[in-house]
């Protein structure tokens, strides 16, 4: 079997809207674990608000791992064990937040419990959430309130303003942090480097494999990286186009199975070839 991990996106991608998986994908899922192929839960959420995700997969027993914040770590679900970790520079979070009241976007990170934020009655802030089933805790002062390691701050704010926030950030942190947008309304800002495929890179080199041997599932822009890395990089129906570009295949979209479907064509029908 060529695809021996398989990297999914979740909000978009692995969950319909409802941020549930449908069925047919799930026991696509199920049956390429019980084939021997390792599971990543590849998403900008936190580790908390993938975890209920990995029970469902049952990669805690299946084996698999979660990807949480972009990259920043990977954590195996059977031994618990954290493979990789990045932390945010403490000298930017200051900065940070600072640039992010100044443009009118809410900064937020996570601790233990959930969201960490000073503005906890922003729509996004509550989108973000909602996505992790996680409660939002409101700070009068974020960089003050931050005495932990962390691993991204995520800066949330109107679709119309974002596009802009993003290009004025990579002018100003250029050299000093990854930055790219998840969706409309969110903006990550990551440690320098740290992204979906350079973490899958390290996690494939520990267990003696290469990015022939991985397929991928995305659609949105901080996806677009893993897609080009992958043996396969399979965008879905209702990816932003940039990721349709650059993907091998093009399957349903996340209300229809997209995921499910492409799992079945490539790793399930062993005598179906990637397409070139």
């Amino acid at each position: 079997m060529q695809y021996k991990v398989l990297a999914l996106d979740l909000d978009g991608t692995l969950t319909n809207e409802a941020k549930v998986i449908t069925p047919r994908t799930r026991a696509a899922l199920l049956a390429a674990a019980d084939r021997g192929v390792r599971i990543v839960l590849a998403s900008g959420r936190p580790t908390v608000g993938i975890e209920p995700l990995a029970r469902e997969l049952e990669l805690d027993r299946r084996g698999g791992c979660i990807l949480s914040y972009n990259g920043g770590k990977i954590i195996d679900c059977k031994t618990g064990q954290t493979l990789v970790q990045y932390a945010f520079p403490p000298d930017l979070i200051d900065t940070v937040c600072t640039f992010a009241r100044y443009w009118n976007v809410v900064p937020l990170t996570y601790d233990n419990d959930g969201i960490v934020t000073e503005n906890a009655s922003s729509p996004y802030v509550a989108e973000e959430a909602r996505i992790n089933r996680i409660p939002v805790r409101e700070v009068p002062d974020l960089p003050r309130e931050i005495t932990w390691p962390i691993n991204k701050l995520l800066l949330v704010g109107d679709p119309v303003d974002m596009p802009h926030v993003e290009e004025l950030m990579q002018q100003k942190f250029a050299g000093r942090l990854s930055i790219y947008r998840s969706a409309p309304f969110f903006l990550e800002t990551m440690p320098l480097g740290v992204e979906k495929s350079a973490s899958l890179g390290l996690l494939l080199k520990t267990m003696g494999l290469g990015p022939e041997n991985l397929m991928a599932c995305g659609d949105g822009w901080n996806d677009l990286p893993m897609i080009q890395f992958a043996g396969l990089g399979v965008a879905m129906g209702n990816a932003v186009p940039p990721v349709k570009a650059a993907a091998g295949y093009v399957t349903a979209d996340n209300e229809h199975d997209g995921v499910g479907l492409a799992v079945e064509k490539f790793i399930l029908e062993q005598n179906t070839e990637a397409p070139q």
